[in-house]
């Protein structure tokens, strides 16, 4: 697919229509090697070092907005010569689910009172808040979305008595206002909020040729897929009018739709719901509760990042660029994806008290 959606911008570019397919081939083979590790070492052995990991993410977000390249206003990459640009973002969602996945499990959430649910609160707060806030300067909202609600529900998930719900969803209704602050403070993210209520109250946005024609070009493609699409290598959008590059990054899914149809797009989510139930079913099986919440973590990431990204291609949420996870082109994104599935099948040899018997 991201042969099929590239081709068009890799041959008007580079005059090589294979250009981002190779690259893409270079970062799984790379991804895989970084990944191996991950798989092969005791997953509580890397837990471990999740202190020094979330201190050097720490760094690096902070060191990006000064010396990142700065690409459309952004600074969200390191550049370094001819190798893949790195995004220290995407590097963050593993980390602080590794770190997440250590510190919950040493809690006992036992709290006298909503007060002393505030107090325990504060530690995960503080660094969550850390994070955020480094990421929403870059600006990237979206990946800041991805992080607050993969971290939330781990915190949410790891409690069971009464004042840790209650305390959880007074965070959660805390947290909206500041969602939609930080949504309207960036101009380009308030005419994107802008452009969706157009389209949902509406039927139409009011700026096709500005800030509503990237959602219609997308939702073109997708309504002339009709139920069983177009065909493979039959999309039009992928020719320059789903714009920066989006057709074989954060708009892939709308290239799907228009090639295989509705049928295709359910396809992926019966995927992405059989993939959520099997994290899960493997989560009760893990003999610790580090490795529960490990993969717990790393299940909800990568299906909030799926759904949030195939509900922005067809208009149900405001675009955002949320990459699709094993679809979307890009280094940094291929390689957390990686190293995530390197995890997760990492916590499942230790299921149903295989680790007691080992030893």
């Amino acid at each position: 697919m991201i042969f099929d959606a590239s081709v068009y911008q890799a041959h008007t570019t580079f005059n090589d229509q294979f250009y981002f397919l190779k690259s893409q081939m270079v970062w799984l083979l790379i991804g895989t090697v970084v990944a191996f590790p991950f798989y092969l070492i005791d997953y509580k052995k890397i837990v471990k070092f999740a202190i020094p990991a979330m201190g050097m993410i720490i760094i690096s977000l902070f060191l990006v907005l000064f010396l990142g390249e700065d690409i459309n206003g952004s600074r969200r990459w390191f550049q370094i010569g001819a190798l893949p640009a790195i995004q220290p973002a995407e590097f963050a969602k593993i980390v602080i689910i590794i770190y997440l996945s250590g510190w919950l499990s040493k809690q006992e959430h036992k709290y006298k009172d909503l007060k002393d649910f505030f107090k325990n609160f504060l530690g995960f707060g503080t660094i969550l808040g850390i994070i955020a806030v480094l990421i929403l300067w870059e600006p990237d909202l979206g990946t800041t979305m991805i992080i607050c609600l993969t971290s939330f529900a781990m915190f949410f998930i790891s409690g069971k008595d009464r004042i840790h719900t209650w305390g959880s969803l007074s965070i959660l209704l805390l947290g909206v206002p500041l969602v939609v602050l930080a949504g309207i403070l960036e101009p380009y993210r308030f005419e994107r909020i802008k452009t969706y209520f157009e389209l949902l109250l509406k039927g139409e946005v009011a700026d096709p040729k500005g800030s509503g024609y990237q959602i219609q070009q997308i939702l073109i493609g997708i309504g002339s897929g009709g139920l069983l699409g177009k065909g493979f290598g039959q999309s039009r959008q992928r020719f320059g009018y789903l714009v920066e590059n989006t057709a074989f990054t954060d708009s892939i899914f709308a290239v799907i739709l228009e090639e295989f149809g509705l049928i295709g797009g359910l396809v992926m989510i019966f995927f992405w719901l059989t993939f959520l139930w099997k994290g899960f079913s493997i989560a009760e099986k893990v003999d610790d509760r580090e490795g529960r919440f490990l993969v717990i973590g790393i299940t909800i990431w990568l299906v909030l990042q799926s759904f949030l990204n195939m509900a922005a291609n067809i208009g149900i949420i405001p675009l955002t660029g949320i990459p699709l996870p094993f679809l979307t082109y890009g280094g940094s994104n291929t390689f957390v994806t990686l190293i995530g599935i390197a995890l997760l099948l990492n916590v499942s040899r230790y299921t149903n008290g295989t680790r007691k018997k080992n030893i």
